[in-house]
């Protein structure tokens, strides 16, 4: 086993080694300017994420396109803006199609909003967006994750409500001083991942799709951050997960969720609605630590999806808690950089005694800071008897 775990780290570092040199200079994508003092302008940022995953238990290896995404914003005046973001997600042997079309890889919006600025400290704005409430990780950047990927169950409504971690509605966004907040109200998606039959055992996540009279149509959320160091910028609502050191930041966050009746549970022969309701409090740290950088986060999550509600593992009425930590191993910063981390999950659920503990362990790589970098990643998961423990590796670059 260890022979074959060496020689599929050594291939896929080798096979990327002709470009992953990355470029020290990047200033924040490709900005096409249409006028001389940059008010008028539109910036293009794309990446792409390429894994190798091994499972140690079955002993066998899958590739996947893990994220293939373009990012498009800008303005004619610093008044109002547009943001386009589509993609691809995790395409696999199983999701590809023989011609390209039909069942197989779906490209679609992730994004697409247009956002109003109101002088200098509040803008509103509406359409398909990101500006989600309960934590920093549920509106996080897929851009600069100090873990491989994000934790899962902080995407808090992913496929539930929303399409993939997007809302259809309004936000406002602004700031007071080191003090920031983002507020929405949207309609729920009518067709989401719980298809189940309602049962008279455990809410289902249905209600805008078997009640009547408009009831769990719409649901509200917010999260609000203060700063005590450095101020992270809400231009957009992409969080970032490590700095490198970039900037020296202590920024502590609450949010929520509500749907009122989004969850339904049958009561003799009737449909009665339940309430969605999820909070979570967390704190991010990232700070320059010598010639070295650190990253620690950590969030306090309770989720009340309805009585006894639980979708696989991911989503559930109970508790979790989340945190990771990395460090950036001192070293010149125009040279490839390391940083190792640790990551630690649990997550308890009203509906069973089981819980769902995970850890991970793993190294990045920067050939050119996230622009160019590699992950290698040991993430061992277990719920009751089941259980998974997962070698991966994983190249992104960014432009």
């Amino acid at each position: 086993m260890l022979r074959k775990i060496s020689i599929l780290v050594f291939s896929i570092l080798l096979s990327f080694q002709s470009f992953s040199q990355g470029s020290p200079d990047y200033k924040g994508g490709f900005k096409i300017k249409f006028d001389e003092d940059g008010q008028k302008y539109l910036r293009l940022i794309s990446w792409a994420q390429m894994q190798a995953n091994y499972d140690i238990d079955a002993e066998t290896t899958a590739f996947q396109l893990r994220r293939a995404r373009l990012l498009l914003f800008g303005q004619v005046t610093k008044d109002f803006m547009i943001v386009t973001h589509f993609g691809a997600n995790s395409v696999n042997a199983n999701t590809l199609s023989p011609t390209g079309k039909g069942e197989g890889v779906q490209l679609f919006f992730h994004d697409v909003w247009a956002q109003y600025n109101i002088g200098d400290h509040l803008s509103v704005g509406g359409g398909l967006h990101y500006f989600n409430g309960v934590s920093r990780l549920n509106s996080q950047s897929t851009l600069n994750f100090l873990t491989l990927d994000n934790n899962r169950s902080s995407w808090a409504t992913l496929g539930l409500t929303d399409q993939f971690g997007r809302h259809l509605g309004f936000f406002a966004k602004g700031d007071v001083g080191k003090f920031q907040f983002q507020l929405a109200v949207n309609d729920a998606l009518t067709n989401g991942l719980d298809t189940r039959d309602p049962s008279d055992d455990y809410a289902i996540y249905g209600g805008k799709r078997l009640l009547s009279d408009h009831k769990g149509s719409k649901n509200f959320a917010g999260y609000f951050t203060y700063h005590f160091l450095d101020k992270e910028s809400n231009f957009l609502p992409f969080r970032v997960g490590s700095y490198l050191g970039g900037k020296k930041v202590l920024a502590v966050g609450a949010g929520f969720f509500m749907h009122p009746n989004g969850s339904v549970i049958l009561e003799g022969d009737n449909l009665v609605g339940e309430n969605v309701n999820l909070w979570a409090a967390d704190v991010f740290y990232d700070a320059p630590v010598g010639n070295g950088a650190l990253t620690a986060y950590a969030v306090l999550q309770n989720n009340d999806y309805g009585t006894n509600y639980l979708l696989g593992s991911t989503y559930g009425t109970g508790t979790m808690f989340y945190t990771h930590a990395g460090y950036v191993i001192p070293g010149d910063k125009e040279k490839t950089r390391f940083q190792p981390y640790l990551s630690f999950l649990n997550h308890s659920y009203d509906a069973t005694d089981d819980i769902k503990n995970r850890f991970g362990v793993g190294l990045n790589t920067f050939f050119s800071g996230h622009n160019s970098k590699l992950t290698l990643e040991y993430a061992h998961q277990k719920m009751g008897e089941a259980k998974e423990n997962v070698l991966s590796i994983q190249a992104m670059i960014y432009l």
